[in-house]
C-alpha cells in the first residue's frame, strides 16, 4: 500500500509555537544550572557539575535556537530572493556544537578525573533537592515540547517517530532530545550520588558522569547530522514528490515531467523546480497560463511549496527528432 503524500515540510501555520517552546526550555535550564552548579560544589559531586554544565550547554542551545528563529523568519529581499529559511539550520548546528563542546567534553573530562584521582564526597542532601526539582521543571519543558511535536504529528497524519525523525523544524527536534537527555542525566547524576553515598567511593560519581557526556555526544551528533542534511539540500519526501508530479501532468497542455527538482527551504519553506514537456502544438500563451494553472495546484495541495520554477523543455520524441541527445 502506497503512503500517502504528506506536506511534512510544513510546519505550524506561524513560528509563535516554537519560540514559546524553547523559551520555555532556556528558562527552565537557565535556573536548573545555577541550582545544579551550586550543589555541586556544596557536595563535591562531579555528576552535579557535570549536569550543571549539561544545562548551561542546553541554555546556550536555546539562545541559539531562537537567533535561529527569529532570523530564519526574515523575508526575501533582493540579496536573499530565496529568503532566509535555511539560517535556522546553520545556527542550529551552532546550537549541537554547543551541546558538544559545552556539556559533553566537560563531562567526558570531570569523570575521567574523578576516575583517576578520586574526590571527596560532601553532604547529598542539596544535590537531591535539586536534582528533584530540575526533574519537574524539566519535565515540564518536555512536556510542552512533546505537546508540540504530537500535534504536529496528528497534522500532517504521521506518528510521532517518524515525525521526530523527519521534521524540518529543528528547534522543537531539540528541545524534545535536550529535555530527554537532562531527564536522563538527572537520573544518572541521582544513581551516581547514592552509591558514592551507599559506598564512599567516588567511582560511582565518575561513571555517572562520563555516562552524562556520552549521553551528550549521542544528542549533539544526532541534532548535527539532521541540520546539517538540511544544510547540504534535502528533498521533500518521496510520496510528496510523486504527488507533485501527477499534479503537474494534470494540467492541461503538459506532455510529460522530464525532470523534478525539490528542496526543503525551512519548516514552512520547499521549492519546487521541474523541466516539463508541453504539448508542440500549444502557443506560448496557452504555456504561460499552463505554468500559472501548475503553480496554483502545487500550492493548494502542498501550503508549503512556496516557490515553482517550471522550465519549457523538448521532450524525447521532439529531440530525437532533431539530432539531439534524449534527456537523461
Amino acid at each position: 500500500m502506497t503512503e500517502p503524500a504528506r506536506d511534512e515540510a510544513a510546519g505550524p501555520d506561524g513560528g509563535g509555537e516554537s519560540v514559546t517552546t524553547v523559551i520555555v526550555a532556556a528558562v527552565a535550564n537557565l535556573g536548573i544550572a545555577l541550582a545544579k552548579a551550586v550543589a555541586g560544589i556544596i557536595s563535591g559531586s562531579s555528576a552535579m557539575l557535570s549536569e550543571a554544565a549539561h544545562s548551561v550547554a542546553d541554555t546556550v542551545t536555546e539562545i541559539l535556537l531562537l537567533t535561529a528563529l527569529k532570523r530564519s523568519e526574515k523575508p526575501a529581499d533582493e540579496e536573499h530572493p530565496l529568503g532566509y529559511g535555511p539560517e535556522r539550520y546553520i545556527w542550529a548546528l551552532l546550537a549541537a556544537v554547543a551541546t558538544f563542546v559545552g556539556g559533553a567534553v566537560f563531562s567526558i573530562y570531570d569523570g575521567v578525573h574523578t576516575l583517576v584521582a578520586g574526590e571527596e564526597l560532601g553532604n547529598p542532601l542539596v544535590s537531591y533537592i535539586v536534582l528533584g526539582v530540575a526533574f519537574l521543571l524539566e519535565g515540564f519543558s518536555l512536556r510542552t515540547g512533546l505537546r508540540q511535536a504530537r500535534g504536529e504529528a496528528a497534522r500532517v497524519d504521521t506518528t510521532f517517530k517518524h515525525y521526530l525523525r523527519h521534521t524540518p523544524d529543528t528547534a522543537v527536534k531539540a528541545v524534545v532530545l535536550e529535555d530527554s537527555a537532562a531527564l536522563v542525566g538527572l537520573v544518572l547524576a541521582a544513581g551516581g550520588l547514592l552509591g558514592g553515598q551507599l559506598t564512599g567511593s567516588g567511582v560511582w560519581d565518575g561513571v555517572a558522569s562520563l555516562l552524562i557526556g556520552v549521553l551528550l555526544l549521542y544528542v549533539a551528533w544526532v541534532l548535527g547530522r539532521s541540520n546539517a542534511e538540511l544544510l547540504i539540500g534535502r528533498p521533500l519526501p518521496k510520496a510528496m514528490r510523486e504527488r507533485i508530479r501527477a499534479e503537474l501532468l494534470a494540467v492541461e497542455h503538459v506532455e510529460a515531467v522530464l525532470e523534478l527538482t525539490t528542496l526543503v527551504q525551512g519548516p514552512r519553506e520547499a521549492l519546487v523546480a521541474a523541466k516539463v514537456d508541453f504539448r508542440d502544438v500549444s502557443t506560448a500563451a496557452q504555456i504561460e497560463w499552463a505554468c500559472e494553472q501548475a503553480e496554483d495546484r502545487l500550492r493548494t495541495v502542498f501550503p508549503s511549496v512556496i516557490r515553482v520554477y517550471l522550465d519549457p523543455t523538448p521532450g524525447y520524441a521532439q529531440r530525437r527528432a532533431e539530432g539531439l541527445n534524449p534527456w537523461p
